[in-house]
């Protein structure tokens, strides 16, 4: 699986209607209405603003007033087809005065998203853990060297040491010698 690293922006043409696709991260459906508010100002009088997203626990599309089943789903199909997670992809289309029929606007729809995953910097993820973990200052320096290909998010000095830590999913199993909590599921970069 990957995601965008960066927000990134594509535009093709196609017999002079103008694709231009955004990709965004996006971790939940919250913020949507608000990015699509955005777009709309930064991109006025677009004839179309096709969407499709996907987070772990959402996906959803919309063809905004194009025949049902050309933009939104095949933009969506694409985001799937590219293992991408935690993707927004929003297709601005302004109309070039020629009709492309329900294949071609399937076609120019699929290829604008992918052209701007190729062209996009995306990094790769993978499913994991937020876990705190509590040691001793005696264990601190075998926890560190547990997690060297972990990425440390916090370290808390109390009475014990408190150490905030994303780690992959199959890698739980080197904390099985500690007192952790996981605190949530999330996707998480992948280590080398």
């Amino acid at each position: 699986m990957k995601t965008v690293k960066s927000n990134s922006v594509n535009e093709i043409i196609i017999k002079n209607s103008r694709f231009i696709t955004l990709l965004i991260e996006v971790f939940d459906d919250t913020d949507i209405n608000k990015i699509f508010e955005e777009v709309k100002e930064k991109y006025p009088k677009a004839t179309h603003y096709c969407y499709a997203y996907i987070t772990k626990t959402f996906k959803k599309a919309s063809d905004d007033g194009e025949p049902g089943g050309t933009a939104g789903m095949p933009m969506l199909n694409v985001l799937e087809k590219e293992g991408m997670i935690n993707t927004l992809a929003i297709t601005i289309r302004y109309f070039g005065g020629i009709k492309l029929g329900a294949g071609g606007l399937v076609r120019a729809y699929s290829k604008s998203v992918r052209d701007a995953i190729i062209n996009a910097d995306t990094i790769e993820i993978e499913e994991g853990y937020s876990v705190k973990v509590v040691v001793s200052y005696d264990e601190q320096k075998n926890l560190d060297y547990n997690l060297k290909d972990c990425e440390i998010i916090n370290k808390e000095y109390l009475e014990d040491v408190t150490y905030t830590v994303l780690i992959p999913k199959d890698r739980i199993d080197i904390l099985s010698n500690y007192s952790y909590q996981i605190i949530k599921e999330e996707y998480i970069k992948k280590f080398s």
